[in-house]
């Protein structure tokens, strides 16, 4: 049985730790660059997506505390083929996406001591994650509570830097006002369609806060730590996203914001602060680690909830003394530093545009397929007659669920229009169907010669 060694303070900062990652800092630059300043209605409608799917999760997992929770609710409540599908595209987003913040630590970390090579600094992140994720889970909980704390006091002094700015307490510019917000073309210089062609990018951005679910079978309490901590969670990346954007568009003018270097230390550079840009790098390094921390943790426990499944070899649900799914940690650390190696071929900034968009889509579907599972699980019990003995309710049912599904199906058809990012596509959709048909012909095959799925 997984070791239930997380404390609530660990279950919420891990989900933070997920979410603010490498990307955050470096992929907002991409969003500002396509919509300008009206980039915080994207962000707004990404805050909103995360709430209903994290109600929806919350509902789930008090109901059905089990580890690798939505790929179990998904075979439950939609189909074990489906589940399949999920679960497997879900391990390759993070086997794709954890090297490239081993990458972004190791790019750092090669600026400050150049005689070492970004890529010998990747493996030594990677050593070291594997190490964390390798104890007993009360030790990987803590290490992440104190890397995200160092992520949320950067963001929270760069909103209190900014405010000073905004004043005209920093710089000799005077008072700011609305002249950056709204000059250099307007709230939105690209349009509002704009907002939605940078969705995909939002949604990477957010991705890691249903790592709360895959937590679940190893929390203490989880029918009082898990609403408590989606409610924070919720709440914080209001806090955390939403105000620096908007202190961040208000303070520096889009039209300069690239994938090159840091937005949020350009802009603290940008008034005279040249230690902005040492700081905030440190911060992308820390960022970098914890969100490879959390990103591993979530990738080897789907691993495990998919051998459990009986959708991945059997013996990645093993575990180890410490209750730790050691072999599905250690496989999945393997092929993340595959990952590294490719990454060493092609490290441009088309590359990491198009990671973040293979992550967003195959985040995106197993977002929905939470709030799909919750749809199904409340409607079983409502025909039933057994609504009632639930702990947590996703509130206003079933217009929070619908929306949460059909709007993220939206974001998905935009990005099948959209040039630059239809590459997900093209990657993302053979990642989440070749499972599912694999499943299919495996059954078919078993049914044929009289076995039983278990």
């Amino acid at each position: 049985m997984l070791n239930r060694g997380l404390k609530m303070r660990h279950l919420q900062l891990i989900a933070l730790g997920g979410i603010i990652g490498s990307g955050y800092f470096l992929g907002t630059g991409y969003v500002l660059e396509k919509a300008g300043p009206a980039s915080i209605f994207a962000y707004l409608l990404g805050g909103v997506i995360v709430l209903c799917v994290m109600l929806c999760l919350a509902e789930l997992a008090v109901a059905k505390p089990v580890s690798g929770s939505f790929i179990h609710y998904a075979k439950e409540h939609i189909s074990p083929a489906w589940a399949c599908g999920v679960g497997w595209s879900y391990w390759v987003t993070w086997v794709a996406y954890v090297p490239s913040e081993m990458i972004a630590g190791g790019i750092i970390m090669n600026h400050f001591v150049p005689e070492i090579s970004q890529v010998w600094w990747a493996v030594l992140f990677g050593l070291i994650i594997t190490v964390i994720n390798l104890f007993h889970v009360e030790k990987f909980g803590e290490t992440e509570f104190w890397l995200a704390l160092i992520k949320i006091l950067a963001l929270v002094m760069f909103v209190g830097i900014a405010v000073l700015a905004l004043a005209g307490l920093i710089g000799d510019q005077g008072p700011i006002g609305s002249s950056i917000l709204l000059g250099h073309g307007g709230f939105a210089p690209n349009g509002y369609w704009a907002v939605f062609l940078t969705m995909v990018i939002i949604l990477v951005n957010f991705q890691g806060s249903e790592i709360i679910g895959l937590a679940a079978g190893e929390c203490k309490e989880p029918e009082r730590s898990i609403p408590i901590a989606v409610r924070n969670v919720v709440w914080r990346i209001l806090a955390l996203y939403i105000v620096p954007i908007l202190l961040l568009v208000a303070i520096y003018p889009w039209d300069k914001a690239s994938l090159e270097e840091s937005v949020f230390a350009a802009a603290l550079n940008n008034y005279g602060m040249g230690w902005a840009g040492d700081l905030f790098a440190f911060v992308v390094l820390t960022a970098a680690i914890s969100c490879s921390n959390s990103g591993l943790y979530g990738c080897a426990r789907a691993l495990h909830a998919l051998a459990k499944e009986g959708m991945a070899p059997a013996r990645f649900s093993q575990l180890n003394q410490s209750g730790i799914p050691q072999n599905a940690v250690v496989v999945s650390i393997l092929a993340c530093w595959l990952g590294v190696a490719a990454y060493t071929l092609d490290t441009s900034m088309t590359m990491y545009t198009y990671l973040l968009a293979l992550s967003g889509f195959t985040g995106a579907v197993s977002w929905i397929s939470i709030c799909w599972s919750q749809y199904n699980f409340r409607k079983g019990l409502q025909a039933s007659g057994a609504e009632a003995q639930l702990r947590f309710r996703t509130p206003f049912f079933p217009y929070v669920t619908l929306f949460g599904i059909w709007i993220q199906v939206i974001c998905l058809i935009v990005v099948a229009f959209t040039e630059d990012l239809q590459s997900s596509l093209y990657m993302g959709l053979p990642i989440l169907i070749l499972p599912i048909v694999w499943y299919k012909l495996r059954s078919y095959y078993r049914a044929a010669v009289g076995e039983t799925l278990e």
